[in-house]
């Protein structure tokens, strides 16, 4: 297989696969969570035939196979699938179904290649020594039937798929257990997971270096077994890839394999109590097969119909139950369909219990869906997990009742896509918890004050039309000014559209959540912005609010940010450029007291050791608050209006003309900013060491030059 192959390219971004099974095994493997391996090209045996699977259908593609050694391993492929086909005297015979490109390649290789689409493509497998397929044009059960069949008799398969690709295309679907080529290929003991993998050499990986044993997820979870029984000592690193590999099978493994899945079930049958991770005593890494087996749990409470979904333990730990006296209700709640996203309801799911949510025919079957939580970070990539690593569930609303249960429960939600054609509806949701809900302009204060505070949902949620913070219920006991908090958020908001030269009125609120445990970092951007517990409470009081929350402004900056305008080295730096703003226009704090790290005496430091040495762009580059401080000085020279006009600039630029790499960027930045400032900035940038062309230098030479007073300082 490998023979004149040293390195295959990477085409786009190629997912993992998984090897379980006797006759399968890895070929070429990538890089996954630090030091673990992945496959990316696989292979196995099935009957008399050979499959081989690839983790990226790029692989398929004239580009992929016309770079490195891939062109070479995809002709050593082809001819060891065939099998005895292959030594025949006219060489294999190949069948292309929805491979145009890579049969024309192999063609160019002087190996016979059909194209057999069309609707009787299955009644020419016989003349293929080698079916060339794309798994996800399967759908028909005899399709199936007749590709296995062709294998199993001694045909050649090979395939290619990304896993993480097929989620994205697959809205509310977060198991691979469906996916074509996972049902196709689990007999052989391969299916395609969830996420990325990283390059094992520069653009690619080392086909030389021999995959891990571990990487086989069959031999993995051997090993965690024997650790249990304690006839064996592995080694941190193996019970890391092996935990890895064998959660990652759990995943994605369809209901049907016979290999894998039985026996990771006899496992939890076996096993003691269900693992409940927790803050105080969370899950680690080397607990790996409790580890595993939670995750097979998580995995069967997603394929369980509403009606069979049972409380998980975990649940009352995080993240909550509800007091046992609670009331279900049923509420109506009015959906804008223009506004894409979550709508809150106001409503909690307690576990293990059906929710039920009624809408008119009309949008039934459209793509809306009913969430139940809030808490979106999946934490299965990390090494400690102080809860269960996934509690949101998705449900279609794909009938006019359709019915919806979570094992941890969680509050409610109606989520509707992007370019909904469905016409704004009421939706009743039926047997749910009422939580804390106040809604700006809506809820009477008396009513939050006297009555809806003290519901007793675990979380609570305080909504404008331009944010939406979803806490803990008991951080929000003792508020009795939502209206006021809220008004003051609302000001935030504003502020970064106000700088990023967008409208007020956004498409959808911004949303934070907390949680017990995110999936990176202290904070992370996004939809919803997601933080740690300890960030509800300042979150909700004004007095602390209005002193200045930087972090929670800087995530907000992130998702206010521009790749135009936002170079390599600027993504932790021009998102502050929010925070300084807020801080600035709605807290009243001058700059030097919004952070400590940006304090005339931190900004004196940071500047003379940087420049002492003389300047170093990748150094500049690998200190943020070192880089704000360039922005800092145009800020405090030009204001901020030069900023809001720029911005606008880049916001209106035909797409010819935005910035197609770090160089443009760079460019563009200085030019345009130096034009709306009136101002030479060249040699500004040039005494900071950022990089620009003489080209751009050039275009505003007929510009006054500028350079702050005292610097660079002496």
């Amino acid at each position: 297989m490998l023979e004149g192959v040293s390195k295959i390219t990477a085409p786009g971004v190629p997912g993992p696969l998984c090897v379980f099974g006797d006759s399968a095994f890895p070929v070429v493997v990538g890089g996954a969570h630090g030091a673990m391996r992945e496959p990316v090209v696989a292979a196995a045996r099935m009957g008399k035939g050979r499959i081989v699977a690839f983790g990226h259908n790029g692989y398929f593609g004239t580009q992929a196979l016309a770079t490195d050694d891939t062109g070479r391993l995809m002709v050593n492929l082809v001819r060891w699938s065939a099998g005895a086909g292959g030594a025949s005297a006219q060489g294999p015979q190949v069948g292309a179904h929805g491979a145009k490109e890579l049969s024309a390649f192999l063609t160019e290789k002087r190996i016979k290649t059909t194209v057999i689409d069309g609707a009787d493509w299955l009644g020419r497998l016989g003349e293929c020594d080698v079916l060339l397929l794309n798994p996800h044009t399967l759908s028909r059960q005899e399709e199936f039937a007749a590709v296995r069949d062709f294998v199993e008799k001694g045909g050649g398969l090979i395939v290619s798929d990304t896993g993480w690709g097929w989620l994205q295309l697959n809205p509310g679907k977060s198991l691979l257990t469906d996916h074509a080529g996972n049902r196709l290929l689990a007999p052989a003991g391969i299916v395609w997971t969830d996420g990325t993998l990283e390059q094992t050499v520069k653009g690619g990986y080392d086909a030389q270096a021999s995959p891990p044993e571990l990487s086989h997820a069959g031999k993995a979870l051997d090993l965690l077994v024997a650790q249990v029984k304690a006839t064996t000592q592995p080694s941190k690193e193996q019970i890391a890839q092996a935990a890895w590999v064998v959660t990652r099978a759990a995943h994605a493994l369809p209901d049907s394999d016979k290999l894998l899945l039985p026996r990771l079930r006899q496992l939890q049958q076996d096993s003691a109590a269900a693992a409940i991770p927790t803050r105080a005593k969370p899950l680690k890494a080397d607990a790996a097969l409790a580890r595993v087996l939670l995750t097979l749990q998580v995995r069967q409470m997603k394929l369980l119909p509403p009606e069979k979904v049972q409380a998980h333990p975990a649940a009352a730990e995080f993240p909550g139950g509800v007091p046992a006296d609670a009331n279900r209700v049923a509420q109506t709640i009015e959906i804008d369909t223009k506004v894409p996203g979550w709508h809150s309801t106001g409503l909690y799911a307690a576990p293990g219990e059906v929710v039920t949510v009624h809408v008119p025919e009309a949008a039934a079957g459209k793509g809306l869906q009913v969430r139940i939580g809030a808490h979106s970070d999946t934490l299965w990539n990390l090494d400690s997990w102080s809860r269960v690593p996934e509690v949101r569930s998705h449900w279609p609303l794909d009938k006019p009742a359709a019915r919806a249960a979570s094992a941890f429960g969680g509050l409610i939600y109606v989520e509707v896509p992007g370019n909904c054609k469905v016409e704004p509806f009421p939706a009743k949701v039926s047997n749910a918890v009422e939580a804390p809900y106040y809604l700006a302009g809506r809820t009477s204060l008396d009513d939050w004050r006297q009555r809806i505070r003290n519901l007793p949902a675990p979380w609570a949620e305080l909504a404008t039309g331009k944010v939406i913070l979803t806490v803990p219920s008991k951080v929000i006991r003792q508020l009795d000014n939502p209206d006021e908090l809220m008004k003051f958020w609302d000001r935030i908001l504003d502020a970064c559209a106000e700088l990023a030269a967008r409208p007020l009125d956004r498409t959808r609120p911004e949303r934070y959540v907390t949680d017990v445990q995110i999936s990176a970092g202290y904070m992370h951007s996004g939809y919803p912005i997601m933080t740690h517990l300890d960030a509800a409470e300042p979150m909700v009081n004004l007095a602390k609010l209005s002193a200045g929350q930087w972090g929670l402004f800087h995530e907000l900056g992130h998702n206010h940010q521009s790749g135009d305008w936002t170079f390599d080295g600027t993504g932790e730096v021009t998102e502050n450029l929010f925070s300084l703003y807020v801080c600035d226009k709605v807290c009243g704090i001058p700059s030097a007291r919004s952070h400590p790290a940006i304090s005339q005496q931190a900004r004196a430091r940071t500047m003379k050791a940087y420049l002492a040495g003389g300047t170093d762009f990748q150094k500049w580059k690998s200190d943020p608050f070192l880089g704000l401080q360039m922005y800092m000085q145009l800020q405090e020279a030009f204001g901020w209006e030069p900023f809001k006009k720029v911005f606008a600039e880049y916001r209106d630029l035909p797409a010819g003309k935005r910035p197609r790499n770090d160089d443009e960027k760079r460019d563009q930045w200085m030019a345009r900013f130096s034009r709306t400032a009136g101002k030479n900035l060249g040699p500004f940038f040039q005494a900071w060491g950022v990089p620009t062309s003489e080209k751009a230098r050039a275009s505003i030479a007929d510009l006054p030059a500028w350079m702050p007073e005292g610097f660079p300082p002496k």
